[in-house]
């Protein structure tokens, strides 16, 4: 990106919180954080200090198929950037007493989300849509396995899993690529034995109608899921095309007939998550106890319509238009651009340029839309609804 000031860059470990046994749920979240903790070259304070004093910024994150370590920093400290990544992905200390430390921070993590109800119910549907599959737990874990990991597990996970053969590095910017390749050979260790981990696949569920009552707040929280396709699956497109025109945005279905129309909600807009294995589709309402009912009902007709009846050919053209534009407008951004180019490698998929995937969009048919749309139809749709005690 000649015109960019910056570079992004990101190691990617293909290993998530589905890789993590039952009885260790949120080892995967946990290793995260603890890299951060020091390694034998650095300290926390200085992983954080070199990156920060030149004006970047460190992230992670960690999802159900993998981790990432992402840095962005001005074009001149590019280098500076791997040197950390590296050090903090391939060569973290690992220390118990830093485990002591750092697990009251994730149970203050776990804490904070259940007190967030806007959060705490895509959490509850994630186990009504895949039940007892790894895809269905908190990546974060529960408060009883955090409390229980030793320091010994995880050095486990870390020799096994973060290795280079078993990572993705992906990098945008104003960045020659032969350069990057010369600066990863001198920071990177031996590529090592990948590890390929496989979630299991996923058995159909049917939908159903959940209720969880919690003490205190003034609204309900509605979720209409549905489980779909996986991240590679050829419907993606199209899904996300049908999922769009329904809730996303001011002029979608969803918007203009629950908040517009009805007056239910402040809150309204349709989801989409796409795992290796799986995937799930659906909307969120946040409305008042009083009319969670009319705003369910509501939700679940224009469902019903999409289904059965599809979009209309405006809005097909409509919404092409729209992902066509918030292609090109997300991709100004060196790390979309990065996360993009990271998602395809994670998985396997083959790298189109922005005018390829402008071209499938407006490639996408009728006939793959009616097939998107019928994973909106209530049979499918599962609904769970958050309200106060």
């Amino acid at each position: 990106m000649s015109a960019a000031r910056s570079v992004s860059l990101g190691i990617w470990v293909e290993h998530g919180g589905a890789h993590d046994a039952d009885s260790e749920q949120g080892l995967a979240h946990l290793l995260e954080h603890m890299v951060f903790k020091g390694t034998r070259r650095r300290s926390a304070h200085q992983i954080a200090l070199e990156v920060e004093r030149v004006g970047g910024s460190l992230d992670a994150y960690t999802s159900h198929d993998h981790t990432g370590y992402l840095a962005r920093v001005p074009m001149a400290y590019a280098e500076l950037a791997i040197d950390v990544l590296a050090d903090l992905v391939f060569d973290p200390a690992l220390r118990a007493e830093d485990l002591e430390l750092e697990r009251p921070v994730i149970l203050e993590e776990i804490a904070a989300l259940e007190d967030s109800p806007e959060q705490l119910v895509f959490e509850l549907q994630g186990r009504q849509l895949y039940g007892d599959h790894p895809y269905g737990r908190s990546i974060l874990g529960a408060a009883h396995t955090v409390a229980e990991v030793e320091v010994g597990a995880l050095g486990a996970l870390h020799s096994c899993a973060y290795v280079p053969g078993n990572c993705v590095v992906a990098a945008a910017g104003r960045l020659d690529g032969d350069r990057l390749l010369e600066m990863l050979q001198r920071h990177l260790p031996d590529p090592g034995i990948p590890r390929r981990e496989e979630v299991p696949p996923l058995d159909g569920r049917l939908g159903g109608v959940e209720v969880v009552e919690r003490p205190g707040g003034r609204q309900s929280h509605l979720l209409a899921g549905a489980l779909s396709i996986p991240h590679s699956h050829p419907l993606r497109y199209a899904l996300i095309l049908v999922e769009t025109a329904l809730g996303a945005g001011m002029s979608s279905r969803l918007f203009q007939r629950i908040r517009e129309e009805l007056g239910l909600a402040y809150s309204v807009y349709t989801f989409h998550s796409f795992y290796r294995s799986a995937g799930h589709v659906g909307a969120y309402v946040g409305t008042r106890p009083e009319t969670s009912g009319q705003a369910c009902d509501a939700l679940l007709a224009e469902f019903r319509d999409v289904a059965e009846n599809g979009l209309t050919a405006v809005e097909i053209e409509s919404t092409k238009r729209q992902l066509r534009g918030q292609l090109l407008l997300g991709l100004e951004s060196t790390a979309s651009r990065m996360q993009r180019l990271a998602g395809v490698m994670l998985y396997r998929e083959r790298y189109m340029t922005v005018d390829e995937l402008a071209e499938r969009i407006e490639s996408i048919t009728v006939d793959e839309i009616h097939e998107a749309a019928a994973f909106f139809h209530p049979d499918r749709v599962a609904v769970l609804e958050l309200r106060p005690a």
